[in-house]
């Protein structure tokens, strides 16, 4: 195995399974994993130490569409939301200075089912009904991710879940989605009790970008959260409808500047 490869497999207790591209150390083409290979992965994917079961989560050599067999264990490390230092997912190991937001499982599985693929789609939605938020907000991320239009009916739900993180990652998915179908729920959803769900939903309508949302965007320009406006702002000159131009100009007076150079960004967009 090179140096660069998998090194936090010196500290679990079922051994080293070989990560890297090839056993030279060339650029070569990347050896599938064994079955042999896959049963040790998924064992040290329930490792009781979180640092393996993010390194190993993050492997960009093992999971693809031959590794269908970690899907379960994958969907299992959805809710685990113990924060890693992020050089563990490093080919070098190394720590970067001012990047020390931590990383957990949960995120790093969420993206294993993504370089699985499509096999991870049924597994996923099945997540977003589950008890725990961290699994169903980091399934709400992979099915936004996965861009699968079937995903747009279970994420529409996600909107109306009890923990306003989850709502905000299904705002998110549904924005990357680009799916005409959400933008009367998204534009409900620029009502909802939390600043944060309300700003990821104006996001989504100017992603989506359908003239129907301009109204409910109108609206949001007097929130009472300046991220809020400052986002509906964005979205208005995202989806560059002339409509909008009266309310915009009111926001170029806004008490927080941030709403007020969106707003002017906007109208010169829309002129454009």
């Amino acid at each position: 195995m090179r140096s660069g490869a998998w090194q936090r497999c010196a500290i679990a207790t079922l051994g080293c399974v070989a990560l890297s591209s090839s056993v030279s150390g060339g650029e070569g083409p990347q050896q599938l994993p064994s079955a042999k290979d896959l049963s040790t992965v998924i064992e040290m994917l329930r490792s009781s130490d979180p640092v393996v079961r993010v390194g190993v989560a993050c492997s960009r050599n093992v999971f693809n569409a031959n590794a269908t067999a970690a899907i379960p264990a994958l969907i299992d490390l959805l809710d685990d939301a113990e924060p890693v230092s992020p050089e563990v997912c490093r080919e070098d190991h190394r720590r970067w200075w001012g990047d020390e937001r931590p990383i957990t499982a949960g995120q790093e599985a969420a993206q294993a089912l993504i370089r699985i693929g499509i096999a991870s789609f049924d597994p996923l939605v099945k997540a977003l009904g589950g008890a725990g938020a961290t699994a169903r907000r980091n399934a709400a991320w992979a099915l936004g991710a996965l861009d699968d239009q079937r995903a747009v009916t279970p994420l529409l739900g996600v909107l109306r879940d009890t923990d306003e993180h989850v709502r905000e990652q299904g705002a998110w998915a549904l924005g990357a989605l680009d799916d005409a179908r959400a933008v009367q729920p998204l534009a409900a959803t620029l009502r909802d009790a939390a600043p944060r769900v309300r700003r990821q939903a104006a996001w989504a309508l100017g992603a989506i970008d359908d003239a129907a949302a301009v109204d409910a965007l109108i609206a949001a320009l007097k929130d009472s959260d300046a991220h809020v406006r400052e986002q509906a702002a964005w979205a208005l000159g995202a989806i560059g409808d002339a409509r909008a131009g009266l309310g915009l100009t009111l926001a170029l007076k806004d008490s927080e500047s941030r709403v007020r150079r969106q707003a002017a960004w906007a109208l010169g967009a829309i002129a454009y």
